[in-house]
């Protein structure tokens, strides 16, 4: 398709009208003081999001904060859970020790009786020596 003459000299004629339209053909003055006031809307929302964000990473300072608080108040219960083990620790330690002395205690009753038992043994085993002795001394003298 080809344009002709007639087509030609309407787009001349009708150009400069769709481009006001469009904006893109407004004068220079007019094009800067939009320019102008975009770039104004697009500082202000810019000044709105830096202020968002200050927001923000205020809101997360103050949640860190509360954490921070948390997780000692948590260490600090730990340290007491811990003291009182470390406590119980010491009793059963102390137990251990009495029951350490009483097996000690049971241990001299138990030396005790079989030194007693031995000296026993002894004396018997002396007595039924001596027996023996007299008796053969005995048979040997009567026979």
């Amino acid at each position: 398709m080809t344009l002709t003459e007639s087509d030609i000299q309407y787009i001349k004629d009708h150009l400069g009208q769709w481009l006001a339209d469009q904006s893109l053909g407004q004068p220079p003055a007019v094009y800067e003081i939009e320019l102008r006031e975009r770039m104004v809307r697009v500082e202000e929302e810019l000044k709105h999001q830096r202020e968002l964000m200050r927001e923000g990473f205020a809101q997360m300072d103050k949640r860190f904060e509360q954490v921070d608080k948390r997780i000692e108040a948590l260490r600090e219960e730990m340290d007491k859970r811990f003291e009182q083990m470390d406590k119980r620790f010491e009793q059963v330690d102390k137990r251990f020790e009495q029951m350490d002395k009483r097996f000690d205690k049971s241990d001299e009753r138990f030396d005790a009786l079989l030194k007693r038992q031995d000296r026993q043994f002894y004396w018997l085993l002396s007595f039924i020596a001596t027996s023996l002795g007299l008796t053969l001394a005995a048979l040997r003298f009567m026979v």
